[in-house]
C-alpha cells in the first residue's frame, strides 16, 4: 500500500476558510498477481504553490499485461503530479496540460519498448484550490461527492457498458455485470492525442464535504449507497484503508485503489 496525509488551512482575502485532509492508498486486491493501479496525494509545503494550485488526488488503473499496465499507471501518477504543480497554467489548465503530457509520454515509452506496446491507463484527478474543485478524467476510474449523507457519482465512465446504458440498451445494475463492463472506450497513453473530460467550472467545496477517487476493483463491490456511511468518521487514510479492506474482502476481481479528499471548516 502507499499513502500520504496531510493537513491545510490556507488564509488570505477571498479564500474559503477551509481545512483539507486527503490520502491515497493502493492494494493488489485478492485475484490479481500484480498491482496495475497508481495513486497519488500530494499537499504543497510551500505556502505560494498552496494558494495557486491547493491538493490533488488521483487515482490511475492500467492496462496492458506483463508490467504495461504497472508502469502506464505509475508514468500517469508521477506526470500529472509533477507537471500539473509545474505549470503556469491556473488549476483547471493545468489538469489537462498535465493529463496531455502523461499521455505523450506514456505512449513514447510504449513505442520504445516493444513488451510495453499497447498499454495504457485510467485517470481521474481532482485538485481543490480555495474551496473550489477541479476535476480532469479519462476511463473508467471515478470521482464520488459525499455530502449530507448522499453520494453523488461526479464522472462519467468511458466504456463500452456506459455508452449502452445512455442508449437505454442496459440499466446502471446490468452494466455492473456485463460481460464488457471492463472494456474502456478512453485511455491514457493508447492514441496521440487524448479526450478529457473535465468539470465545465469548478465545482463549490462546503464544510463535511469528502471526494472520493477510486478504481473499478473498489466500485464493482461497494455500493454508492454504501459510500456515504463508509467515508463517514476518522483520517482520510483510515478510511480509504478501511474502504479497500472491505473491496477485498467481498473478494473484489482487481486491484483496488482510493484516494479521498476530506473538507472541514477551519
Amino acid at each position: 500500500m502507499a499513502t500520504a496525509d496531510s493537513q491545510l488551512r490556507p488564509t488570505g482575502e477571498g479564500i474559503i476558510p477551509l481545512t483539507v485532509t486527503g490520502a491515497a492508498l493502493t492494494d493488489r486486491g485478492p485475484t490479481r498477481q500484480r498491482n496495475e493501479d497508481s495513486v497519488c496525494f500530494h499537499a504543497p509545503g510551500d505556502v505560494g504553490t498552496l494558494l495557486r494550485k491547493g491538493v490533488l488526488a488521483l487515482v490511475a488503473d492500467g492496462m496492458g499485461g506483463h508490467e504495461g499496465g504497472e508502469v502506464a499507471s505509475g508514468l500517469a501518477a508521477g506526470l500529472v503530479e509533477s507537471t500539473y504543480f509545474a505549470s503556469a497554467e491556473g488549476p483547471q489548465g493545468a489538469l489537462e496540460e498535465a493529463f496531455r503530457v502523461a499521455n505523450e509520454e506514456i505512449l513514447t515509452h510504449a513505442r520504445a519498448r516493444r513488451e510495453l506496446m499497447g498499454m495504457g491507463t485510467t485517470c481521474t484527478a481532482v485538485a481543490v484550490v480555495n474551496g473550489l474543485a477541479y476535476c480532469a478524467h479519462v476511463g473508467d476510474s471515478r470521482a464520488y461527492l459525499v455530502r449530507e449523507g448522499q453520494t453523488y457519482c461526479m464522472t462519467e465512465d468511458h466504456s463500452t457498458t456506459m455508452e449502452m446504458v445512455k442508449q437505454g440498451m442496459l440499466t446502471r445494475a446490468e452494466a455492473r455485470v456485463h460481460e464488457e463492463r471492463n472494456v474502456i472506450l478512453r485511455a491514457m497513453g493508447t492514441r496521440p492525442k487524448v479526450d478529457v473530460a473535465v468539470w465545465p467550472t469548478p465545482f463549490p467545496m462546503r464544510p463535511g464535504d469528502r471526494i472520493l477517487l477510486c478504481s473499478d476493483g473498489l466500485y464493482e463491490v461497494i455500493e454508492e449507497s454504501e459510500m456515504a456511511s463508509l467515508t463517514a468518521g476518522g483520517p482520510p487514510a483510515e478510511i480509504c484503508q478501511r474502504l479497500i479492506a472491505l473491496a477485498v474482502e467481498r473478494r473484489s476481481s482487481d486491484n483496488v485503489s482510493a484516494a479521498l479528499l476530506q473538507l472541514s471548516g477551519v
